[in-house]
């Protein structure tokens, strides 16, 4: 993929691919989540009294 292009205006050089953008924030957002839960489980199973 070539990223200079002496064809393009201004405006089409400072263009980003929004596709490669809301993949970035899609898989943010899943490691997000996944890390919050594993602190929400880690929390809620240390909470627990030991079984006897």
């Amino acid at each position: 993929m070539e990223t200079y292009d002496p064809h393009k205006n201004t405006t089409e050089v400072r263009q980003a691919s929004p596709r490669r953008m809301n993949m970035l924030v899609l898989v943010i957002s899943l490691i997000g989540i996944v890390v919050l839960f594993a602190i929400i489980y880690l929390i809620f199973t240390m909470s627990q009294p030991n079984p006897t």
